[in-house]
């Protein structure tokens, strides 16, 4: 019998030391949810890696992953999976997080670390998580308020 073709095809995502054991997957905290983003348009998983790395964030790789696995990955981790097509214009202050990073992010200095110290779920041992930013959309915060009135400029 054939492999099974997905139904969606391949997505593209952020990595951390991808391939080795201490692989992270790019996540964001929206809102008390673990977000992991898959982009439709390489170019656009590029150009968000592009925006982490100018805030002196760990620069993450491009991969190139079967969208029905990641989701069931999420699924598994208890995150949420999501889509990002391509050409997608953002339509609330949180979908603008879909295509450009909080200005704050978690420190990820240690994260590596925290892998090794902390037992991966089962199923998921694979890809630990790597938060990209906490970043509650409607906070008031007045740093997320400044990066949301730059985002519009740039909209």
């Amino acid at each position: 019998m054939p492999p099974r073709e997905s139904a969606f095809g391949p997505v593209h995502v952020l990595l951390f030391d991808a391939g080795s054991d201490q692989e992270g997957i790019h996540s964001l905290e929206l809102n008390g949810r673990t977000v992991v983003l898959m982009f439709e348009d390489p170019d656009d998983a590029e150009r968000y890696a592009g925006l982490l790395e100018a805030q002196d964030f760990p620069v993450p790789s491009v991969e190139l992953i079967d969208r029905e696995e990641l989701e069931q990955f999420c699924r598994d981790a208890g995150y949420e999976g999501r889509f990002v097509p391509a050409g997608f214009l953002p339509n609330s202050d949180e979908e603008r997080l879909l295509i450009a990073p909080p200005e704050r992010n978690m420190d990820v200095s240690t994260w590596k670390e925290q892998l090794e110290a902390d037992e991966p779920p089962a199923g998921a041992s694979d890809a630990g998580s790597s938060g990209a930013g906490s970043s509650d959309a409607g906070s008031g915060d007045p740093e997320l308020e400044a990066f949301r009135r730059r985002l519009e400029g740039l909209l």
